[in-house]
């Protein structure tokens, strides 16, 4: 029922369009795809045309210094923004924007990141705070270096006013949230 293309970098596989086509030719498939953003100005609207409905990109902050720490890249922030509005121009929305928060690395990004998608994109996108975590080892994971849930949704409160939860279910990962003004983010 529902298939999401991810795995390092799904844009570097070459006719990655093709294999969407070929998928979405199956049918009654939910068909997603998890890009770091670097090539999908270029490849955005050639997804939606071979079938793709949607798509979520990461994105740890919106300057470069605190992006390329986290991310370990070699591409600017405005390249991922540039994918980010090729991606709600073809359709592929809501585009769903991941922001892994780090203490000590970007958690003085949450506000700006909230600020910049409800400001450029209203419910074109959802960002979603994701709680930095283990992943096997490979990240020097500490607790210390977490910014819980609850410290996020205070430091959106402070700025925004009081934060809903949305109580409808979905399949996401994520609880989805309110900001008085109806944007939905999700942590």
């Amino acid at each position: 029922e529902k298939i999401r293309l991810t795995g390092g970098e799904p844009l570097l596989r070459r006719n990655v369009e093709r294999l969407v086509e070929m998928l979405a030719g199956i049918g009654g498939l939910d068909l997603t795809l998890t890009t770091n953003g670097a090539l999908l100005a270029k490849k955005a609207r050639s997804l939606k045309d071979a079938g793709l409905d949607r798509v979520t990109v990461s994105l740890d902050a919106l300057d470069d210094a605190t992006f390329r720490a986290m991310n370990d890249v070699d591409f600017p922030v405005a390249k991922v923004l540039e994918g980010i509005d090729a991606a709600a121009a073809a359709g592929l929305a809501p585009v769903k924007v991941n922001m892994v928060v780090k203490r000590g690395t970007n958690e003085a990004s949450i506000v700006p990141m909230a600020r910049h998608f409800r400001e450029r994109y209203g419910q074109a996108t959802v960002l979603r705070f994701i709680e930095y975590m283990d992943v096997g080892g490979a990240t020097h994971w500490t607790m210390e270096r977490v910014v819980s849930r609850n410290e996020i949704l205070e430091r959106l409160a402070r700025r925004y006013g009081p934060i809903t939860p949305l109580l409808e279910k979905s399949s996401a990962p994520a609880d989805r949230f309110s900001l008085p003004d109806g944007t939905v983010f999700g942590i």
